[in-house]
């Protein structure tokens, strides 16, 4: 069994910052992608930000330069730091990370339960 949870929405002003956390727990020998993605209301779900294990950090344009991505490996934990907030970063952020279970030989994906942020203006 996995659980992933996360935390750290809220509402904050533009130009504020928040920071997001997604901790994945259970049967796990490994964790290769961790990534966060968000949806706002009538939009797809869009992949902000992501981060493989021993890789290379990948943003979507629209965050580059505020947004900010990092895992601890030890405590199975993937952070969004988000600085510089906009109205148009308002939307349900959701964290996913590509888990290999204890015995197991293939690699499943598994999404948090999601986490609103809300950026007025």
């Amino acid at each position: 069994q996995v659980q992933v949870v996360e935390s750290g929405g809220g509402l904050v002003q533009a130009g504020g910052s928040l920071r997001l956390s997604c901790a994945a727990s259970g049967n796990i020998f490994s964790i290769n992608f961790m990534g966060w993605y968000r949806q706002a209301p009538g939009k797809q779900r869009e992949l902000v930000a992501s981060i493989p294990r021993g890789g290379t950090t990948n943003y979507a344009d629209s965050v580059k330069g505020r947004f900010t991505i990092s895992r601890d490996n030890a405590k199975n934990t993937v952070y969004l730091q988000m600085n510089s907030l906009k109205p148009e970063d308002t939307a349900v952020y959701y964290c996913n990370v590509n888990i290999r279970e204890r015995g197991q030989i293939l690699s499943y994906s598994y999404w948090g339960q999601g986490t609103q942020v809300t950026v007025s203006s």
